[in-house]
């Protein structure tokens, strides 16, 4: 456990915490929420399979996930290092030709810590696209459905599944046509996973939030994706903010006008195309994510607003219509300065405010005059969880009423008597660690 306050370190509470532990689950709190339906998840595939120096074994990088109360991680499988050489077999994931190695131990140790998965699919090997790039379709429409095949029956207690990632830039599939999506990838995917168990839920369409050189936007490839006849169970979107830095960030709780960017500051037109396309489809946010300032100068912003806007856009999520997933992209920053910086470590492994504000999230709500509303949540394990609401005052932090109780699923609101500038954090009893401070606006 990491200690918000001081060096990680585990530690153990005292008699007195316990106490107020036992009386807070015997309450009924008229403050906790009802439970709800958004998880919230992770990906950083290179941290999980192969960990760092201080975190070398896979027990200790689940451990951290069930610290930070993961929901869920998104995870790609690369079909390209699956399946290197070509499968006589291809829908059997015993034949010899596929190699399940990398992602075994790490879905096998998720499924035991209770962690839910997306699965994406990505990266066709040379064998089946005339030896291209691994971010060419295949030339057979059956070629992916096969490996889906394979995957689902490897792995058959995962039932969320995400088709490719971000084909509407080359990056992710060249050319980056909606209709090669639809007709080689999507459709013969979702179909040969729903054949297999109806219980699968496959999202399409992973699109990246901007139109550049080299991408669509997603409002265009959506719209060549319904031409093309798309078959999918929800749409997935990676909501990257318009503005990370360079002093005006893009914050997750604006609202900005419909255009061709779908930022989380534009969510709600977000879901109006996605309802105008395919109908009032669910959605799954499989990437969104804050640079830090240090160490991207030209691109982050500073670790205490990353925290924040990490806290402030599960709160919108939590709010959204049709939202049911949400997944920060990166635990660790990749050690390449100008790269992804959004992890909630440095790449020295330096912690940074972040993972507290993942772990326990705590946003306002709503403001009017000298009452403001708080929302937050105790993530980690599950059930009603008892935590203090605490405000500074007077150079120290005092608690505001009795010990709480969250809902089901660890939310909880709290309306207190508090003007622009007061300072509050959540303290969760069973962790004995702090959320970063929240300064009310």
């Amino acid at each position: 456990m990491f200690h918000s306050e001081s060096v990680p370190v585990k530690v153990r509470l005292s008699v007195l915490v316990a106490g107020l532990v036992t009386v807070a689950l015997a309450a009924t709190a008229s403050t906790a929420s009802a439970s709800w339906k958004a998880q919230y998840g992770v990906q950083d595939d290179v941290w999980l399979e192969l960990g760092t120096t201080k975190m070398s074994s896979l027990q200790e990088r689940l451990a951290t996930l069930d610290d930070l109360g993961v929901d869920v991680v998104r995870y790609t499988l690369r079909w390209d290092h699956i399946a290197r050489l070509q499968p006589d077999a291809k829908a059997d994931p015993d034949d010899p030709a596929y190699d399940w190695s990398s992602a075994d131990a790490l879905l096998a140790g998720l499924q035991a810590h209770g962690v839910d998965v997306v699965l994406t699919l990505w990266g066709t090997p040379a064998w089946a696209n005339g030896r291209h790039k691994p971010n060419w379709a295949p030339k057979s429409p059956l070629a992916l459905a096969l490996f889906a095949t394979a995957a689902a029956k490897r792995y058959p207690w995962v039932h969320k599944w995400e088709i490719w990632n971000e084909p509407n830039q080359r990056g992710g599939l060249d050319p980056n046509s909606p209709r090669l999506y639809v007709q080689r990838l999507l459709n013969p995917a979702v179909a040969a996973l729903h054949a297999l168990d109806p219980r699968n839920v496959v999202a399409g369409g992973a699109t990246s939030p901007r139109a550049t050189r080299t991408a669509l936007s997603a409002v265009s490839f959506m719209r060549g994706m319904r031409r093309a006849g798309a078959h999918f169970d929800v749409y997935s979107h990676h909501p990257y903010p318009r503005w990370f830095g360079r002093g005006r960030p893009e914050t997750p709780l604006q609202t900005l006008r419909c255009s061709r960017w779908l930022t989380m500051a534009s969510l709600q037109c977000l879901l109006g195309n996605v309802s105008r396309n395919f109908g009032p489809k669910h959605v799954w946010l499989t990437e969104y994510a804050y640079k830090t300032n240090p160490p991207d100068l030209f691109r982050g912003v500073a670790p205490t607003l990353q925290a924040r806007y990490v806290s402030e856009a599960a709160r919108r999520v939590y709010q959204a219509p049709r939202v049911d997933l949400l997944i920060n992209f990166l635990i660790r920053d990749e050690p390449v300065i100008g790269r992804w910086s959004s992890g909630f470590f440095t790449a020295r492994e330096v912690v940074k405010p972040s993972f507290f504000s993942f772990m326990l999230p705590l946003a306002e709500i709503a403001r009017r005059g000298a009452q403001t509303t708080l929302w937050g949540q105790v993530r980690p394990r599950s059930g009603p969880q008892p935590y203090v609401l605490q405000r500074r005052r007077r150079g120290g932090w005092q608690p505001v009423g009795a010990v709480g109780v969250t809902g089901k699923r660890g939310f909880f609101i709290r309306r207190v008597f508090a003007g622009p500038g007061s300072r509050f954090r959540i303290w969760s009893l069973l962790d004995d660690t702090f959320s970063p401070a929240l300064t009310i606006r």
